[in-house]
């Protein structure tokens, strides 16, 4: 444990609005979110993107009811990746809210209430009670993807022709050659004789395997909804906190620092294969329980183990780890009689399970031991603690990771861990925050934003907010707009997906954290030109480097909002405009929002200063020292783009960079030319030697 912190530091703390937005229905019965879904379900391929609490599974049902019962469409399948999300479509009775139809779906034809487990062999033995479904004359199925998969496989696509395809947590798909369930969709796609509805609440894969290739994605029509809009328009949570926090030896003799027995909290143990695992899961939660107080015995109806703690209070402590009891725990859980009770349980401790799907509204803090790997997996994780409810006004995420130590042999490992950590919270914020509309200065004010006091200034590079959508409008000096419809989709709906592809980049964060040298233009235009190339080869130059302009921008504005925000005055009593009114502010001090300006920013620069108080001195230079260990010279490629970046400077100013300029990052563009010149110069040599 870091000897100089006792209580976590937030890495991302967020305040938002309480509109009630996003918690009011229509006299349809539909909130927000599914309203702006409905208004879709003339299309026939419709894709949610919507964050955990939103109400997709609802959505889907009151599209899939108008379809079947004014589409022309049959039947609606919908597969969901495990058997404990099927209770999320179970029966509802939408007409006492103002909707045309209830949603039914007949005992027999949910199969996730089935008995047996989520496994294969199961799954395969229920695709002949799919092929049952089909000669029913039931509307609607519900399913395991893996139950889907094996009813394609073995009865073909055609036999869901005319059919809705519905497929939760869609972010399991991908391009993959091994994933089934992608290329079992895209041979569906160019069927095209059914209708789909695909619903995620991630907004990135986290891995390099796109979920749709963009041909497939183009016949999607993208109902967007953010976690802003969802978070600014709740009742009651008002602050989400999101942090890492450091932690020496055994995770089980620091834990208790960070999870306060008084909070609402599911905790996710490590994977036993992870360094921070003891590789004895059943001992790991004896041990967390023993922490929290005195085992009084387990609840005979729940199986959940009471512990008292020394304040009198009984603790309601649901152990989903042991298999021996998950069965009897998970059902207790589920209970939808006990939904809305806030002393039902008070924590649930759990390895695999509780993540996607999950619902608990009451979860005050998710609290997860151990890097995870997977970006989609701390989403899902993060979405269990951002549920409104009575009284809830504030909500956190802690990861308690293993803290480096240069004695390891696996520094480096803690180390990237580490790293992979900070980017994850930095990939949060970015989902986290409003969203952003860029435009070129003086392009004119957009209806139905709000520019601040004095409203749109001609000439000026303008800020404003949209209230009801949650979107900023940003004009900048210097923006390149994009010029393909491909370019326009990606800076409209991917951002996001380029700012990950940024973070995860190894070398891009151990440079923008620990090289004091590294010069921010060579991470915004170099780093991130690279990674815009790489991730979209098809596009012009133009279009490239608009896309690196927004990602770099959108990053960039957030960082210098956030740290204008926190060194203001009053900022808990302007609740939900503090991130707001410090991104006009920036704007306001620098006077002219100019694209070489956000390009002079380095974007980890904020970040480095949570993980600085969040290590000791002493591991926060051995872990600098480790990275710079590994430092890289000049390679032919960065000198390459040096060059045309020194060519665009020559354009501008007339002449080339210079090696002797004060100005950083105009001798690293003199270098790059020069590192080309002696290439040149090496080559004709050695032609010249090989010729004589």
């Amino acid at each position: 444990m870091t000897s100089n912190k006792d209580a976590p530091i937030p890495s991302v703390s967020m305040q938002y609005g309480q509109t009630k937005a996003s918690t009011s229905s229509n006299e349809l019965g539909m909130r927000a979110m599914q309203e702006r879904a409905y208004a879709q379900r003339g299309e026939q391929y419709v894709l949610i993107k919507s964050p955990p609490a939103s109400g997709k599974s609802r959505a889907l049902m009151f599209i899939a009811l108008d379809k079947l019962h004014h589409q022309g469409v049959k039947k609606a399948i919908i597969a969901v990746p495990e058997k404990s999300i099927g209770s999320s479509f179970a029966n509802e009775s939408l007409t006492k809210f103002g909707f045309d139809y209830d949603w039914v779906v007949a005992p027999q034809w949910n199969l996730c209430n089935a008995p047996g487990i989520d496994e294969p062999k199961v799954a395969a033995s229920k695709a002949k009670a799919v092929a049952e479904f089909m000669e029913s004359d039931d509307p609607v199925l519900v399913c395991t993807h893996a139950t889907f998969r094996f009813a394609v496989r073995d009865f073909g696509i055609e036999l869901f022709d005319d059919c809705l395809i519905a497929i939760d947590e869609f972010h399991h798909v991908s391009t993959g050659e091994d994933n089934q369930l992608g290329a079992h969709l895209r041979d569906v796609l160019a069927r095209d004789k059914v209708h789909m509805v695909a619903m995620t609440g991630s907004y990135f894969r986290g891995d390099a395997q796109p979920v749709l290739l963009p041909e497939d994605e183009a016949k999607f029509a993208t109902v967007t909804y953010t976690y802003y809009e969802q978070l600014n328009g709740y009742e009651f949570l008002k602050t989400l906190d999101i942090g890492y926090y450091f932690y020496n030896d055994d995770y089980t003799d620091t834990i208790m620092k960070v999870l306060d027995a008084g909070e609402k909290t599911s905790v996710h143990i490590p994977n036993v294969n992870s360094r921070e695992s003891s590789k004895d899961k059943l001992r790991e939660a004896e041990n967390i329980m023993e922490q929290l107080g005195e085992w009084h015995g387990q609840d005979p109806e729940t199986g959940f183990n009471l512990i008292k703690r020394d304040n009198g209070q009984i603790l309601k402590v649901a152990d989903l780890i042991d298999p021996e009891k998950q069965g009897k725990v998970s059902n207790a859980l589920k209970d939808p009689a006990q939904k809305n009770n806030r002393d039902h349980v008070d924590i649930i401790l759990a390895l695999g399970m509780a993540k996607e799907g999950f619902d608990w509204i009451w979860c005050e803090h998710a609290l997860t031991i151990g890097y995870r790997n997977s970006l989609t997996e701390i989403i899902q994780i993060i979405g269990r603690a951002t549920r409104d409810a009575k009284d809830k006004t504030r909500a956190r995420f802690t990861n308690l990771i293993a803290e480096p130590d240069a004695s390891e042999e696996k520094v480096v490992d803690a180390v990237n861990d580490t790293l992979k950590a900070i980017a994850a919270s930095l990939l949060m914020e970015q989902v986290l925050a409003p969203r952003f509309t860029f435009a070129p200065k003086s392009s004119g004010a957009v209806p139905d934003v709000d520019y601040g006091e004095g409203g749109y200034k001609d000439g000026q590079t303008n800020v404003g907010f949209n209230d009801k959508t949650g979107q900023f409008h940003v004009e900048l000096n210097g923006l390149v707009t994009p010029q393909s419809p491909e370019a326009a989709r990606i800076v409209k709906e991917d951002i996001n997906e380029v700012i990950t592809s940024f973070v995860q980049d190894k070398h891009a964060i151990e440079r923008g954290f620990f090289d004091e040298e590294t010069i921010p233009e060579e991470l915004t235009q170099l780093r991130m030109g690279k990674i815009v190339k790489d991730k979209y080869p098809d596009l012009s130059e133009n279009d490239q480097e608009s896309v690196r302009q927004h990602a770099i921008v959108a990053m960039n504005l957030i960082q210098k909002g956030k740290e204008t925000a926190e060194n203001g005055d009053d900022i808990e009593s302007r609740g939900g405009t503090a991130l707001l009114d410090g991104i006009r502010k920036y704007a306001m001090d620098v006077r002219e929002l100019d694209i070489d300006l956000i390009d002079r920013i380095n974007p980890f620069a904020a970040a480095y200063a949570v993980l600085s108080k969040s290590l000791d001195e002493n591991t926060l230079q051995q872990v600098a020292a480790t990275i710079a260990a590994k430092k890289i010279k000049l390679t032919p490629d960065e000198a390459r783009e040096l060059a045309l970046r020194a060519l665009k400077f020559k354009k501008e100013r007339g002449r080339l960079p210079l090696i002797t300029s004060a100005d950083l990052w105009e001798r690293r563009m003199a270098e790059g030319v020069a590192f080309l010149q002696r290439m040149a110069m090496e080559a004709e040599k050695k032609q010249e030697e090989a010729e004589s």
